[in-house]
């Protein structure tokens, strides 16, 4: 797709093919995805049931929720990666929400304010 771009006469030959994979990993960096916190789930919610919430703003690249290591059921929170758009869409439509007599809370994770909280211990 990106040698064409770059070749729209469509002479492309060793040299596109020998880039191609170069450039198909430059464009996926490019595209800026970001994590997010997903707070006060309901301990009876699984990674399916947030995929289909969070689908409704866009595709989800990953999820992590954190569960108990014993009974195996989630904490209450999570972790949820989205393109910046999506994700921003996301937060605002379901940031209050109400998921199983819960609000939810959700907003981008800051890495450095968890960094801080733990050497505050």
């Amino acid at each position: 797709m990106v040698y064409q771009i770059l070749n729209p006469a469509g002479v492309c030959g060793v040299f596109c093919q020998l880039i191609q994979p170069k450039l198909d990993l430059i464009l996926k960096r490019v595209r800026i995805v970001k994590k997010m916190f997903v707070g006060n789930l309901p301990s009876d919610a699984s990674e399916d049931t947030i995929n289909t919430l969070f689908s409704e703003f866009g595709k989800v690249r990953s999820i992590r929720l954190v569960s108990d290591v014993f009974t195996g059921k989630c904490k209450g929170f999570g972790f949820i990666e989205m393109e910046g758009h999506e994700a921003r869409a996301a937060i605002e439509g379901l940031n209050g929400r109400t998921i199983g007599g819960k609000l939810l809370q959700v907003r981008y994770d800051d890495p450095r304010a968890s960094a801080k909280r733990k050497h505050k211990r």
